[in-house]
């Protein structure tokens, strides 16, 4: 059996009833983790759990750890984030990959969809695909293992990965609240204990228009925070690119322990 585990808010809300409209007629188990203080609302079909954030946020890494959890019996977990739909080949791309790669870490391409554009179908997603040019595509059906230097690559939001090998990950570091962080972290464990990162050809998500920043000003202490947490773990910060255009503001600044806010910008920046 296959699990399909969600991460949702009221800010996604939208997202993620489009998204569980389109795995209705799929034969998994669908799990969905409402991360706000609020109880859950009902989504028809699914297992629901609530995570409430914690004195930094939303609990991320938790919400995805309590998925699995409440995912049962199922052999093949598929993680895929609030607002991203699943292409039709999703499932049974990834299942296939798990069966050539049991021990693998799983990730296919995402596509980005333009403002303005809300599929109702999930036929409709192939003419739409245009995976992102930052990782390998491979055409579907080929699977694609990545080197050592690729682990930076992982995201979160579409990944999936057998019960056995989660478990010998350990899932994600609870200690990472807010946002940014967890995912890289995972990557690097997994890159520690020789669990290999796999690029699934045709497993398609694809990801749903909502306005950004960049650099994600709203996240700023977060990324500190977690980047630090980081840091004292694995020896350098992630997310350099974030902390380059913040520094670049005027923001934040490198100090001997690391990154930190410059003192008082707090009122001018984030």
């Amino acid at each position: 059996m296959t699990a399909v585990i969600t991460l949702c808010s009221e800010a996604r809300l939208d997202h993620v009833r489009r998204q569980q409209a389109f795995l209705q007629s799929v034969p998994v188990r669908r799990v969905v983790v409402w991360l706000d203080a609020e109880p859950p609302p009902p989504f028809s079909g699914a297992v629901v759990r609530h995570v409430p954030p914690g004195p930094h946020g939303m609990r991320l890494a938790a919400g995805r750890n309590e998925g699995a959890r409440a995912a049962g019996a199922a052999d093949l977990l598929v993680f895929l984030d609030a607002d991203c739909l699943p292409g039709p080949e999703l499932l049974a791309r990834y299942r296939s990959a798990a069966g050539a790669h049991p021990d693998a870490l799983l990730c296919g391409p995402v596509t980005y969809l333009r403002s303005g554009v809300t599929p109702s179908r999930v036929d409709a997603l192939p003419a739409l695909t245009a995976p992102h040019p930052a990782r390998p595509a491979p055409p579907p059906g080929e699977t694609v293992v990545a080197g050592p230097d690729d682990y930076r690559l992982f995201w979160s939001l579409s990944f999936a990965v057998t019960a056995p090998t989660w478990e010998a990950l350990g899932g994600f570091d609870e200690a990472y609240e807010g946002y940014g962080g967890e995912d890289t972290d995972l990557a690097w464990t997994a890159r520690k204990a020789a669990v290999p990162l796999v690029w699934v050809g045709g497993a398609h998500a694809y990801h749903q228009y909502h306005p950004t920043s960049s650099p994600p000003w709203q996240h700023l202490d977060d990324i500190l925070r977690n980047g630090r947490l980081f840091a004292a773990r694995w020896g350098f910060w992630p997310m350099q690119g974030w902390l380059d255009a913040f520094a670049e503001a005027g923001a934040i600044e490198h100090t001997p322990t690391g990154w930190q806010r410059v003192r008082n910008s707090g009122s001018m920046f984030g």
